[in-house]
């Protein structure tokens, strides 16, 4: 039994040997476990600490989404609000309206004291909205409106008057008043006094004389003056958060440009694509004025609704858009800080890392002189994506579209320069190195492009784009620009702001007649019937024609006995039969009184009256007495009228008739000794609507202008 006892010990200390390992392995095991518990409960308290901060990264996102769409759409209601109940006139650019003014066309309410206010004030909050709108228009708007309320002696209405200004008002004075007023608007929006002359030369004027070239440009010499005056004072910085003053003035570009031969190709590129962009973008805002004039047409309410609509969608897209691009790091050496800190800056850093920044939200997140500032820049070829600069330009471009035809003062120079620089730099990014020119330069060419398909102009925008840039050496890259992308659009609509008047209704007067017209004389538009008057008339059937017609200018002739047989006069408005009727220069019999007529008026009885403020038939309380009395209308007829032969050509007649910017033209007829006139013409009487009316087969002749179309777009609407 002794014996036996050895092996058993042997065995439990084998035994015991063998557990020890074991059990060094559970200890580590269990050890092993506790550190990867103390790990992952770590990491959890990481990933915790973490959806808290994205929480909180969220709510900031989420209020400062909050901040800017409600003050956006604050604005946006407030400038529609005032524009839609106190002064609807205001609603868009005002270039049309001013262009129309200077063709002939004298809308109602268009340069009263009370749009100037609310033209001022809305450009202002619609501009700060974040509306893709600019304030160019507005501003040749502001200056004309200006001009016309001194043109008129100042506002009786609101006791603003000066007799010594009396003198100008007439209509010729007042138009150049106006013209002088639009070159003046420009001239302060761009600080470019000479684009501001040739602008108004090349678009605005219908008609131009050299005594009208010099007061323009004097105007827009004092406006450069007065201009550089408030920018010393902002430079000295006693304006705040404005800035350094001025409007918009980029320097931005080298002053030393090398461009070769070979970078002629992509310039001529560039003309062709943004000569069709330009006709693409006018017969898109087409389309869209006429949807929301179908809106408008309903009330106030829904053109309110409708821009509080744009305005919500506005600030999704800028506030949203953003987040698609990656961020990139910061330049080595940037010219400012970089990410940008606080309101104003070009390195925005939106949701990037510290040392990163957004170059969508630098675009997106600035005012429209700084963006164009960013996009014109020499040395920044590498600070923006191609994917970043295609969503810019499609995002400027459809909402510039659908931006423009809200109830507020809203411009399209600004916005159409906006686009057309991305979509310069974008061409710049893809040509690469094959080109010499940097993307900067390709900005300006793109801007260029754009805006000649756009609105037709070329040697006022080639000078504007020179004096923006301040930079003589781009002046064949531009020229070449403009005249392709003209030469291009043309072939496809009109101009952009020829299309807008045509959506309002104005019936403005081509500077070309339709190649149809040759075809035509004058005889042949002519329609009737025509109202006459005697030289010695009786009040009741003047009064009967003035309430019963809607004519501005009446023909006045002789006949027996006062005349040998029927003889032409002349013509006599009716502004001046409802002073006569008013003043009740009557006589008792049909009998002559040239001394008492003298005696009684004067001058300024027949000067024009101030905006809005004319005499109406309506107005003017006759008795049965007077009624039976008689008017001599000798004294006040205008006895040289501008008068054509029934059978002059009809594009003839159309080029005189703008060219010397009449209302009325009489027409006489080819042999004498029967009716003296046979009728009288009026500018909608050359309209192609109305000659297409009374001869349609006219559109059907070969003798029409050859155009384009839109294929796809003329389908949809």
């Amino acid at each position: 039994m002794a014996a036996a006892s050895p092996p058993a010990e042997a065995a439990v200390e084998e035994e015991s040997l063998l557990s020890q390992p074991l059990l060094q392995q559970h200890e580590e095991q269990h050890h092993t476990l506790r550190r990867s518990a103390s790990n992952t409960t770590s990491q959890l308290a990481i990933v915790g600490s973490n959806l808290c901060a994205i929480e909180s990264l969220d709510y900031e996102f989420v209020a400062a989404f909050a901040i800017f769409s409600s003050s956006n759409f604050a604005l946006t209601l407030f400038a529609s609000l005032i524009t839609a109940f106190i002064a609807p006139e205001c609603a868009g650019s005002g270039i049309p309206e001013v262009k129309a003014y200077l063709n002939g066309v004298d809308a109602p309410a268009i340069f009263s004291l009370r749009t100037l206010l609310v033209k001022i004030i809305g450009s202002i909050s619609a501009v700060s909205s974040s509306l893709n709108v600019g304030k160019a228009g507005p501003m040749v708007h502001t200056g004309a409106c200006i001009a016309a309320i001194l043109g008129q002696g100042g506002s009786k209405k609101y006791g603003l008057t000066w007799k010594w200004l009396r003198f100008f008002k007439n209509d010729r004075d007042r138009r150049d008043l106006v013209t002088c007023g639009s070159a003046a608007g420009i001239a302060a929006a761009f600080r470019a006094p000479v684009g501001g002359v040739l602008f108004a030369l090349e678009e605005m004027a219908s008609w131009w004389r050299s005594a009208l070239l010099w007061r323009a440009f004097f105007t827009a010499a004092i406006v450069a003056i007065v201009l550089r005056a408030l920018i010393d004072v902002c430079l000295s910085g006693k304006c705040g958060l404005f800035g350094k003053g001025g409007l918009i003035m980029y320097d931005v570009t080298s002053a030393d440009i090398p461009y070769h031969l070979w970078d002629v190709p992509p310039v001529i590129l560039l003309g062709v694509v943004g000569g069709i962009l330009g006709s693409l973008y006018n017969s898109l805002l087409e389309k869209v004025l006429r949807i929301y004039n179908l809106i408008n047409e309903k009330g106030t309410f829904f053109k309110i609704i409708l821009a509080c609509c744009i305005s919500i969608c506005t600030s999704c897209l800028l506030f949203g858009l953003p987040w698609i691009a990656s961020c990139r790091p910061c330049p080595l050496d940037p010219s400012e800080p970089c990410p940008t800190i606080g309101r104003s800056g070009n390195y925005k850093k939106f949701q990037c890392a510290p040392g990163h920044y957004n170059d969508l939200a630098s675009l997106f997140f600035n005012t429209n002189d700084d963006a164009i500032k960013n996009l014109f820049s020499k040395n920044t070829d590498a600070e923006f994506q191609h994917s970043s600069m295609l969503i810019f330009f499609v995002t400027c471009f459809f909402l510039s579209i659908f931006s423009y035809g809200i109830v507020a003062p809203t411009g399209l120079f600004v916005p159409v320069i906006v686009t057309g620089a991305s979509y310069g730099r974008l061409v710049g990014m893809l040509v690469g190195s094959r080109s010499t020119l940097n993307h900067g330069l390709f900005a300006v060419l793109g801007s260029a492009s754009l805006l000649g398909g756009s609105m037709r102009m070329t040697v006022s925008l080639c000078v504007i784009i020179l004096e923006l840039t301040n930079n003589l050496l781009l002046l064949p890259l531009i020229m070449l620009v403009l005249l392709i992308s003209k030469t291009v659009a043309d072939a496809f609509n009109g101009n952009i702001y020829d299309l807008i008047m045509r959506s309002k209704g104005f019936p403005y007067l081509e500077a070309h007649a339709e190649p149809y017209m040759r075809q035509l004389t004058v005889g042949d538009v002519v329609t009737g019937p025509l109202q006459l008057f005697q030289g010695i008339e009786k009040v009741a059937n003047i009064v009967h024609v003035l309430k019963t017609t809607g004519h501005n200018g009446f023909p006045v002739v002789d006949v027996p006995p006062f005349s040998e047989a029927p003889v032409l006069v002349g013509l006599i408005l009716r502004a001046h039969l409802i002073t006569l009727l008013k003043k009740k220069a009557f006589l008792h019999s049909p009998m002559p009184n040239f001394s008492d007529a003298f005696k009684r008026f004067m001058a300024d009885d027949f000067a024009k009256k101030g905006l809005g403020n004319g005499d109406r038939i309506e107005d003017i309380d006759l008795s049965d007495e007077e009624m039976n009395m008689f008017v001599d209308l000798h004294p006040f007829v205008n006895t040289s009228p501008y008068s054509v032969v029934e059978t002059m050509s009809l594009a003839k007649a159309l080029i005189l008739f703008r060219e010397v910017g009449l209302r009325h033209m009489l027409v006489v007829p080819k042999i004498p000794g029967g009716v003296p006139v046979v009728g009288i013409l009026t500018r909608h009487d050359f309209m192609p609507e109305h000659v297409l009316n009374v001869h349609p087969s006219s559109l059907r002749s070969r003798w029409r202008r050859l155009r384009f179309q839109w294929p796809i777009w003329s389908k949809i609407f």
